[in-house]
């Protein structure tokens, strides 16, 4: 879809919803204890603070008159005294809310991360990687601030704001109303700024998603990149990326820079008719002292910070609840291939499958198997075949159900004689009786020997080997300077792709499944090495159903039956020699390859 291609901005598909607030609220109510705590920590400090400018006052306007130098300590003390409280105070509250704000990140983590780990295939096969990963890193991290932080300081600063026009008006009720008289004219300039402010962020989010997005699969594919020189039309594409990041941030940046000169503006204002006024009521003889004037100065610079500080929060709060339906508009997606409700574990299976009227398509309406039936015998080893995109593997993904059925059903006999439908047994106890590998040979972060054990946890360091050796990939490892204990980089970027398959094949074949399933398993092996592997796989075939898909037809003459898959189905079933002799579509693609080969047919 559109909003998952890395140039296309992502946009919010339904209105945000209350129901989302009182979601988050879970992670909130966790840590309310602590958020009390560090809420009245701030509180006390700031309103000590407010005691600054009324020292101020008292200093000037009694204590220096007086020549009272007592006083003047006293007052220096509780200056010094007001400022260290607020230090050990605020450090206190700092100190809470990170762990608070840490907290929340990892408890949102974990849900979006468990949930992303049960999401079937379908989902990452519409989505770029590096747009999943701005919603679990990001918009997770912004999200954690506004639930923590912000909550505390939204309210931390309505105190500070009530509490302040408080003492303004017990120093002095006149001066005050000249204060809060610019008020109106600065909520004016709010309102016309704020929403331009809330988009423009809103718009840098959406541009350094689709910065992340492709930087992302640029990574992924570097080595295709440099194999078909693309680098400078990447380069092209990242920089017109990067640009409208900058262009975004900028323009973000400008509009809250002008909310932040208004707010300097409109106290710069106020403290010119604050100052006209107070020294006219001096000269006028009015009961306003010099004391007063600079005391309610400070609070001037008081007054209008916290305002602008709301306003900042309510623009983080607006941008954050955009962020927070994307972390459960994730979290809220359905897991489509999951345990029914009554599911039950699959008993231990003898390996017999049966596909009964199977029909599946990935996207309506284009077909890929229509009421296809077919029944595998236990131990039997099956061959598929056919041209690409015919649905050859789509049918071992069936079988382990990475996808759901569009109709029909797939049945999995056990060894006490029972037969279930695999919709209705438990993924873990279905997937945990299949070897699966699959074209991708992907290999994990750590040692040769962590790879391989993959599949199962409580093996051996010596069933490890054995399984290492029976594919063939002892040889290569112990030959390495750690060996299993060899650490490969990500991706297994220190193998070469004939090495990584082997050490998958070695963790298919560690978990000794019941069915085997091999997808273009021998695709990037040389033949040498593949005549050596062919061994391993000949005897873990025995009593043992397989599955296998090969580009290479010559690999799977052995198997029991060979199936020909197109046109929506099996055109074509039986043993390399029948299909041979029968002269059809198999012997057609079996003689062109035989053929492109050098080879006798």
């Amino acid at each position: 879809m559109a909003r998952n291609k890395f140039d296309v901005d992502e946009r919010l598909e339904t209105p945000f919803q209350l129901k989302h607030l009182k979601r988050a609220g879970k992670y909130i109510g966790k840590h309310k204890w602590q958020m009390i705590a560090a809420l009245l920590l701030s509180s006390l400090a700031s309103i000590a603070a407010l005691f600054i400018p009324k020292i101020t006052e008292w200093v000037l306007d009694v204590a220096v008159p007086n020549k009272d130098t007592a006083m003047i300590g006293k007052m220096a003390g509780m200056f010094i005294g007001i400022i260290l409280l607020s230090i050990v105070f605020n450090t206190i509250r700092s100190r809470i809310m990170v762990h608070v704000s840490q907290d929340i990140i990892y408890d949102i983590r974990q849900d979006l991360f468990a949930h992303l780990q049960r999401l079937p295939f379908s989902y990452y096969d519409s989505r770029p990687a590096g747009k999943i990963l701005v919603r679990v890193i990001n918009y997770v991290n912004s999200v954690s601030d506004i639930l923590s932080n912000g909550i505390i300081n939204m309210i931390l600063e309505i105190i500070n704001l009530v509490f302040i026009v408080i003492f303004m008006y017990a120093t002095d009720a006149m001066l005050a109303t000249i204060i809060l008289a610019g008020l109106p004219f600065f909520l004016a300039v709010i309102m016309i700024l704020k929403p331009r402010q809330r988009r423009a962020w809103q718009n840098q989010s959406n541009k350094n998603s689709n910065y992340t997005a492709y930087l992302a699969e640029s990574i992924d594919g570097v080595r295709v990149s440099q194999l078909f020189t693309r680098q400078e039309v990447n380069m092209g594409i990242m920089t017109k990326l990067a640009t409208a990041c900058r262009d975004a941030w900028v323009k973000a940046m400008v509009i809250s820079n002008a909310v932040w000169l208004s707010s300097e503006t409109m106290t710069q204002i106020v403290l010119v008719f604050l100052y006209i006024a107070g020294v006219y009521w001096m000269a006028d003889g009015e009961m306003v002292s010099f004391g007063v004037i600079l005391a309610m100065s400070q609070y001037v610079s008081r007054f209008w910070q916290p305002i602008t500080s709301l306003a900042n929060i309510y623009n983080s709060f607006v941008n954050n609840l955009a962020y927070l339906e994307r972390i459960f508009e994730t979290m809220d997606e359905p897991v489509v291939v999951d345990d029914a409700p009554d599911a039950v574990d699959l008993p231990e299976i003898d390996g017999e499958v049966t596909f009964d009227n199977v029909t599946f398509a990935y996207e309506e309406p284009i077909t890929i198997l229509e009421n296809m039936d077919l029944h595998v015998r236990a131990g039997e080893s099956i061959a598929l075949v056919g041209p690409t995109g015919a649905g050859k593997s789509t049918v071992v993904n069936l079988l382990c159900r990475f996808y759901n059925l569009n109709g029909g059903k797939i049945l999995l006999h056990g060894k006490d004689g029972t037969t279930h439908d695999i919709s209705k047994v438990t993924l873990h106890s279905l997937r945990s009786q299949l070897g699966i590998m699959l074209q991708d040979s992907f290999i994990f972060d750590g040692t040769l020997a962590d790879n391989i054990r993959y599949g199962r946890l409580d093996a051996t360091d010596e069933e490890i080997k054995i399984a290492a050796k029976r594919v063939r990939a002892d040889d290569f490892i112990s030959a390495m300077p750690e060996g299993y204990s060899t650490r490969v980089k990500e991706r297994g970027g220190n193998l070469s792709q004939g090495q990584k398959q082997l050490v998958a094949f070695a963790r298919t074949l560690l978990s000794n499944p019941a069915i085997l399933i091999l997808d273009e398993a021998t695709s990037s092996i040389d033949t040498q090495t593949e005549k050596l592997l062919q061994e391993g796989i000949q005897e873990m075939l025995k009593d043992r159903t397989s599955f296998i898909i090969a580009h290479r037809l010559s690999t799977i003459k052995n198997c029991d039956r060979i199936l020909y898959i197109g046109n929506k189905g099996i055109m074509e079933a039986g043993s390399h020699d029948e299909l041979m002799a029968r002269k059809g579509l198999y012997y057609t693609l079996y003689t062109t390859q035989a053929q492109e080969q050098g080879l006798e047919v």
